[in-house]
C-alpha cells in the first residue's frame, strides 16, 4: 500500500499566491493615495503652525514679521527665547535653526518662507529687522507620490492650493491666484 502524502500541490500553491497579488494590486494604490492625503494635511498644518508662529513673533518683539523660519525656531542648544531665535517652531519646521533659513521640509512637502517689502528699520536691540508682510509656500518633493496639490498662504492666514502641484508661489499676488481651501 501507498502512504498518501501530505501538503498542498503545486496547482493549489499557485491559487493562493494569484489571490494574494490580486489583494496587493487593489490595495497598494489605495494606500499610495492616503498617504498622499495624510502628507497633504500635514502641509496645511503645518503652514497654519508657521503663520501662527510668524503672528507671535510679531507680537512678542513688536519687529514685524520675521525675515526666515530660522528667527521663529531657534539654533541647536537655545534654550531661551531671543529676538532671533523666538523658539516658536520646532527643529523640523525652522529648517533646523540659524537666522538665514528660509526652507524646511517634512512629510514630503518642501516649505518656503519668503519674507516681502522693507525691512523695519527701527528694529529693537538685537533684533534683526522685521518685515510687513510674508508669504509661504509648501509644495510637494515629488508631484504625484508624495502629494498632489501645492499649498501658499501669507500674514492674513488664509490657505490657497493649486491643485497641479507645480506653483511654488512667493509673492501676495501669487498666492492669491490660488484657490482658497475649503
Amino acid at each position: 500500500m501507498r502512504k498518501r502524502e501530505k501538503g498542498f500541490s503545486l496547482i493549489e500553491l499557485l491559487i493562493v499566491v494569484a489571490i494574494i497579488l490580486i489583494i496587493a494590486a487593489i490595495a497598494i494604490p489605495n494606500l499610495l493615495r492616503s498617504r498622499m492625503a495624510a502628507n497633504e494635511a500635514s502641509a496645511v498644518g503645518s503652514l497654519r503652525t508657521m503663520v501662527t508662529s510668524a503672528v507671535t513673533y510679531s507680537s512678542t518683539w513688536g519687529n514685524g514679521f520675521p525675515g526666515s523660519l530660522g528667527q521663529m525656531g531657534g539654533a541647536a542648544g537655545v534654550t531661551v527665547a531671543v529676538c532671533d531665535s523666538s523658539l516658536n517652531l520646532d527643529s523640523v519646521l525652522s529648517g533646523g535653526g540659524g537666522v538665514a533659513t528660509v526652507t524646511s521640509n517634512k512629510s514630503g512637502y518642501d516649505f518656503t518662507f519668503t519674507p516681502l517689502g522693507t525691512q523695519n528699520v527701527t528694529a529693537p536691540a538685537g533684533c534683526t529687522a522685521g518685515y510687513p508682510a510674508f508669504v509661504i509656500a509648501g509644495v510637494p518633493q515629488a508631484v504625484g507620490s508624495s502629494g498632489q496639490r501645492s499649498f501658499c498662504t501669507d500674514e492674513g492666514g488664509v490657505i490657497r492650493f493649486d491643485p497641479s502641484g507645480a506653483t511654488k508661489a512667493t509673492t501676495e499676488a501669487g498666492c492669491a491666484a490660488l484657490t482658497p481651501l475649503q
